[in-house]
This record gives C-alpha cells, structure tokens and sequence, in this order.
C-alpha cells in the first residue's frame, strides 16, 4: 500500500495525501521556477524534512536517556544551485532551551549527524547544522 498518494492540480501545484492519516499537504513550484510560491515548494518539503527528521530522532533519544528536548526549534535555510537546479546546501539551526550534560550534548550533535533523511540525502548536498543549547 501506498504511503502518500500524489495528484497534479494545474498551474504547477501538487496535493499530497497521507494515506493513513487523510492529511494533506500542497506544494508549488517556487515563483523563481515559474511557479506561485504560495504553499511549501517540493524542496522546501525536503529541507523542512531535515529539520523535522533531526528533531523527532532527538526525541526519541532524549526520551530513551531520560531527559527533555522540549521546546527545541529548528531554522532552516535551503539555497538551491542550478545547472542542475537542486539543492546545494541546507542550514539547519537548532536551538534547545534548558540546560544539558556533557552527555546529552554529545547524543543531540551524533543525532543530528545521523538521522534518517540526513543519511538518505546525496553526500553532493551539503548540510551545515549549528547546535544551541540554552543555559
């Protein structure tokens, strides 16, 4: 079974469907590659992955060790390349409020180095993550 059922509306727009849960998500072409730019562009979905992929692994590693992430946010900067046109960089800036041993530091940066979408990104593309930890 399908994971996420795609449908092409016209004037370069997506809708996504999440097959279990029915959510949707709409994606344009963005206003430089002759699209709207009203809605997530399919690149920005991919950088935005990043971020919320590092996030949810953080998570489950914090609960694991017994401690919180809670209320870390992510900023995340996509710059695309052209001839091809792709993504060259994400920057992904993590902010984690509260205070962190030495230990759980250590787990956050080996986390956000090895999460799923950060494995599965070609190596070409490069990715620049800052860590803040709030004292």
């Amino acid at each position: 079974m399908a994971t996420i059922e795609t449908k092409y509306l016209g004037t370069l727009r997506t809708e996504m469907t999440h097959v279990k849960s029915g959510t949707i998500v709409l994606t344009d072409a963005p206003i430089d590659n002759k699209g709207k730019g009203e809605v997530f562009s399919p690149t920005d979905l991919v950088a935005a992955a990043l971020g919320s992929c590092m996030l949810s692994i953080m998570g489950i590693a914090a609960n694991e060790h017994k401690f919180s992430i809670d209320g870390a946010t992510a900023s995340i900067t996509k710059i695309m390349a052209s001839d091809p046109r792709r993504i060259a960089e994400i920057i992904v800036d993590l902010d984690f409020p509260g205070s962190f041993t030495d230990k759980q530091k250590k787990i956050i940066k080996i986390i956000s180095e090895t999460c799923p979408v950060a494995l599965s990104l070609h190596p070409d593309l490069k990715q620049t993550v800052s860590l803040k930890f709030g004292e």
